[in-house]
């Protein structure tokens, strides 16, 4: 190490907080896992040392973000694009919270889109909608009860052993 970096480390402000021991630890494992040049070294610390200093704090903001496809090309018939990675898929939901760690919630106000932008291609949402009517799924109960007149003529059959098959009845 040269006189004038050795200067420069010492004129550098110290790390004051409760956490040497740690940036020791972290210093140490990361040498002995990477190679590095011995110039390279108070640099390092000096990364650590201020990454710690930033622990807690808010981080500032990221300058404007930029889709990995345009937002009016993210819906299509039969998919709907991430606008973070460029996945394309049916639904986005799964993948948002799996790959990216964000709720639906998050992902619209990230790329400050409206609370109505599908996350599920218009095709899928077709298919399923029309499996459900097909099953008779989301009717309220009125239809039910128009039904239920014809079952309820007929007598309810009950339910177990009918009665005197016990013992009394064996021994008699």
């Amino acid at each position: 190490m040269s006189s004038e970096q050795g200067a420069n480390v010492a004129a550098e402000q110290k790390y004051q907080g409760a956490h040497p021991h740690l940036v020791t630890k972290i210093i140490a494992s990361y040498v002995s896992h990477h190679n590095l040049a011995p110039e390279q070294i108070p640099e390092l610390i000096n990364s650590v040392h201020k990454t710690f200093d930033n622990l807690g704090k808010p981080s500032e903001p990221q300058g404007m973000l930029t889709p990995a496809v345009p937002i009016r090309r993210s819906v299509q018939r039969d998919v709907v694009v991430c606008l973070d990675c460029g996945w394309k898929g049916k639904m986005l939901r799964r993948h948002l919270m799996t790959r990216h760690g964000f709720t639906a919630e998050q992902y619209l106000r990230r790329w400050s889109l409206m609370s109505d932008h599908p996350l599920t291609a218009p095709s899928y949402s077709e298919q399923r909608s029309t499996l459900a009517k097909e099953l008779g799924l989301g009717r309220g109960s009125r239809s039910r009860g128009a039904r239920r007149p014809a079952a309820a003529a007929a007598p309810a059959r009950r339910r177990g052993r009918p009665r005197g098959s016990g013992r009394a009845a064996r021994n008699a």
